[in-house]
């Protein structure tokens, strides 16, 4: 099982290292760990993200399901900071805040950002914590 030693990692591609690593530190505060020829590899909220270069493999019109991926935050706070934050800095949004499945156990506030590359990004918050898994 996972515990705070370990780190999550997931690779995506990207169109761009420059305006990738813009992005996801200039504009969604992730810390840039390093960075090579064809790939950046960032702290993504305290996981892993790796940002290949491989304009091929760039979606050129993402749909939200299957392929996004993102955080549920546990504080509402930080949902709140973060929405925030995407709306000051002009980030683009695929799907502006909405409430999903209202009136039952898992609902949630919910909004998708868009990445130069097309990866789409879901940040959540649960009112009822239980139901983050």
């Amino acid at each position: 099982m996972r515990n705070s030693e370990n780190v999550f990692h997931l690779a995506i591609p990207c169109k761009d290292l420059d305006e990738t690593q813009e992005f996801y530190v200039d504009k969604l505060g992730c810390q840039l760990a390093r960075r090579y020829a064809d790939r950046v590899t960032l702290n993504f909220f305290g996981d892993q993200l790796v940002c290949h270069l491989d304009p091929d493999k760039v979606d050129p019109s993402p749909q939200m399901y299957p392929r996004h991926f993102g955080i549920t935050f546990k504080r509402k706070e930080d949902f709140e900071t973060l929405l925030e934050l995407a709306k000051e800095r002009k980030i683009e949004f695929f799907q502006e805040l909405t409430v999903r499945f209202p009136g039952k156990i898992e609902k949630h506030l919910t909004f998708f950002l868009k990445d130069p590359s097309n990866n789409l990004l879901e940040f959540k918050f649960y009112e009822d914590s239980n139901m983050m898994y």
